[in-house]
């Protein structure tokens, strides 16, 4: 094991990069009367398409893995990633029908493997194993739907990190797979009929040229699919033309009784409800919630009467329910009302609505009656998260796991009947825990907000400013940071690092003022809150600015892109990770315009002002020494396509003025992240750890590992 180590510059004295040549044109857009130069418009291009993109990308990558491969630590940290990966991994399982299914992984496998078992004693059988799709696991298990009599699977196969998704049909008594192929599939499940005959979904039309990757998502339609029939056949249900960015998330109530449909044109709040009546209904829709004002999100039903979580008169979210006996008037009640925890989700399984809330970035879970009426909660081992399979109306059990920084995920059975919890799964590692500290701290933004903050390190680490700190942040799309175990994490505090994550506005913690307080033209305050953070954690001692690293991913990508122009004194390193990075062309991609909603318009002159104020890429300042900076994407990323990293890279190199190395690093065949290999992810892992080894100039720390440290 690698403890606390020597942090030093070991590169220092190596000859300045010789960037690649990146070519600068003259383009120039007039934005509300701005002029707006974007001279590395051509690298929006797709990689997969434009050779001098491809010529940039690998000239960039032979760059940044020359330099990464120099660090004589690198070999050391990636041994110990291995180390800390290689354990049993067991997901949460759910029921359905009259089986138990849960995904796994041996260790070190690059994809989870799907299992079934009859019993939660019986021997596991494999359904699915995407490891035998690809050699090098770029081949992923990008969803699942199963039907509720249990005899169909659907499946789909995400190919190289891409959204993009094709759906298969497995026969789950033969393992056999349908000749089915389900096409252009993305951001929505199927949602079955109860007895497996059809089921519902959203699609795209087959992009044109090369918009695979970088066109716009618009116009998706609603079908369903009869298993057995090809998709030319499938029967389309609904549309509009006139609202290219209206997309459809459809559910099928457990009794077949109704299909609901949300519709959502944002990746976040408001949205509208539609409903269709599958048993008597004309095959029409219902305007359940008509009018995009609040959001609204099914749980589950009981016969008309369907519940819905909702932050209409309820900031912190609350539960409610309308009865569609006469679905031209549905009739809505109150069913568990607004509480000083923040509601996250709600399980309906056992005739019960069992709720995640959330109490200062913490799990509660909290039993409540269909009526309403709490039933007591469900104890947890500790401050951390919790995460629910749920389960249907009829069963009396339901399944839970609970993680925290310092605790490998553990799998629970929960008797709705008894109340008892029982722990029937978890990982072990051999790693004494007790060394280390997890603490919740609270600061002042600028404004003077209270802003929470975790922080983990080594129960013996000294508050004398010599710390090396890796600063992690989101703050966007009301999604909340939680505790949650990380091998990468955990090896990081064995090096003797503090890592240290805040709760920044835009996020969901404290419900929907906290979230819209750091979007559109307020957007500012979650940098303010991530750069009040870093300031905290240099006056209390815990570090200073040369020990002090930034990361983040996707909308963390923009606040670490962000927070280095806006204070490139401030930090070490930085780590933008697939960064939305210009602001003002992100909605001409992929599902970009779904953002407008956390980002704004910049067709509103006061929402572009704002954007423009902050935007990484258009504030950059030639004769700038920046950070020791490495950028990462890759290079099938279609949530937020690479031409933002590689635009953001071009400029910072050009405009660099000091000697640290800012490198782009481009994971070939990797999309945003998800479906990304074991592999991938340790390499990529090894690679990080070393730039901030090699690059934040911490004072030296011995070691008492019979292992060199790093």
């Amino acid at each position: 094991m690698i403890n606390a180590c020597i942090i030093a510059t070991v590169l220092s004295s190596q000859a300045a990069i010789d960037y690649p040549e990146a070519r600068r044109v003259d383009q120039v857009d007039v934005i509300h009367d701005t002029q707006v130069t974007d001279p590395y418009r051509w690298l929006e291009n797709d990689v997969r398409e434009d050779s001098e993109v491809n010529d940039w990308v690998d000239a960039q990558n032979a760059i940044t893995h020359g330099y990464l491969d120099a660090i004589p630590q690198r070999d050391a940290i990636h041994e110990r990633l291995v180390e800390l990966w290689d354990y049993p991994k067991v997901r949460t399982p759910f029921r359905i029908a009259d089986r138990y299914y849960f995904s796994a992984n041996d260790g070190l496998q690059n994809q989870d493997v799907l299992y079934t078992r009859r019993t939660l004693e019986d021997e596991p059988e494999v359904v699915i194993d995407p490891n035998a799709w690809s050699e090098d696991g770029t081949m992923a298990l990008g969803g699942l739907s199963f039907s509720p009599d249990g005899r169909y699977l659907a499946y789909a196969v995400a190919d190289a990190g891409s959204d993009w998704k094709t759906w298969k049909i497995r026969d789950l008594a033969t393992g056999i797979d349908l000749p089915d192929r389900i096409k252009w599939s993305k951001f929505a499940n199927p949602a079955w009929l109860p007895d497996g005959s059809a089921f519902f979904y959203g699609r795209y039309s087959p992009p044109e040229g090369d918009g695979a990757f970088v066109g716009k998502n618009e116009f998706m339609k609603l079908y369903r699919h009869v298993p057995g029939t090809p998709q030319s056949r499938d029967t389309l249900v609904l549309e509009d033309p006139d609202h290219p960015r209206w997309s459809w998330g459809p559910s099928v109530t457990e009794d077949g009784r109704w299909l609901v449909v949300n519709v959502w044109r944002g990746s976040g709040p408001p949205n509208l409800i539609r409903a269709m009546n599958l048993e008597d209904g004309d095959g029409s829709f219902i305007d359940v919630v008509p009018e995009w004002k609040h959001e609204y999100e099914f749980v589950g039903s009981n016969g008309n009467t369907l519940f819905f979580i909702t932050d209409e008169d309820a900031s912190r979210k609350r539960v409610v329910s309308a009865d569609l006996t006469n679905p031209s008037a549905p009739v809505w009640s109150e069913v568990v009302p607004e509480q000083s925890s923040t509601l996250k989700s709600v399980h309906h399984v056992g005739g019960e609505l069992i709720a995640n809330t959330m109490q200062d970035a913490t799990t509660r879970l909290v039993r409540y009656g269909e009526s309403g009426e709490r039933k007591g909660s469900i104890e947890l081992p500790g401050l951390g998260t919790a995460q629910i399979s749920g389960g249907e109306r009829a069963h009396d059990e339901t399944f839970y796991s609970f993680s925290s920084f310092t605790t490998p995920p553990t799998i629970y059975r929960f008797d709705l009947t008894t109340g008892d919890s029982r722990r029937i799964d978890g990982s072990t590692l051999d790693v004494d825990f007790s060394d280390y500290v997890v603490r919740q701290e609270f600061y002042a933004s600028k404004d003077g907000t209270r802003v929470p903050m975790f922080l983990v390190h080594h129960k013996d680490m000294k508050q004398d400013g010599s710390n090396p700190t890796l600063l992690y942040g989101y703050g966007g799309f009301d999604i909340s940071l939680t505790p949650y175990f990380s091998p990468a994490r955990l090896a990081w505090v064995e090096l003797g690092g503090m890592l240290a994550i805040p709760n920044l506005r835009g996020g969901g913690e404290y419900g929907r003022e906290w979230h819209q307080a750091g979007t559109k033209t307020r957007k500012q305050n979650v940098f303010d809150d991530f750069i009040s953070a870093a300031e905290w954690l240099i006056d209390r001692k815990w570090t200073k600015p040369d020990c002090l690293a930034i990361q983040g991913g996707s909308n963390g990508g923009l606040l670490v892109g962000a927070c280095m122009t806006q204070r490139p004194d401030l930090f070490g390193a930085c780590l933008p990770a697939v960064g939305v990075l210009d602001m003002l062309r992100f909605h001409r991609f992929t599902i970009g315009a779904a953002w407008q909603g956390d980002y704004g318009d910049i067709e509103n002159e006061d929402e572009f002002r704002a954007l423009y104020a902050y935007s990484p890429y258009h504030n950059l300042e030639p004769g700038t020494s920046y950070p020791a900076t490495m950028v990462t994407t890759g290079d099938t990323d279609d949530r937020v396509v690479p031409g933002h990293s590689f635009k953001y890279a071009a400029a910072l190199q050009h405009a660099h003025a000091g000697t640290q190395p800012v490198l782009i690093r481009i994971n070939r065949r990797a999309g945003h992240g998800a479906g990304k290999p074991t592999t991938m992810r340790i390499d990529e892992t090894a690679d990080v750890m070393a730039f901030l080894v090699n690059e934040l100039e911490c004072s030296t720390r011995g070691s008492d590992s019979e292992k060199p440290s790093p």
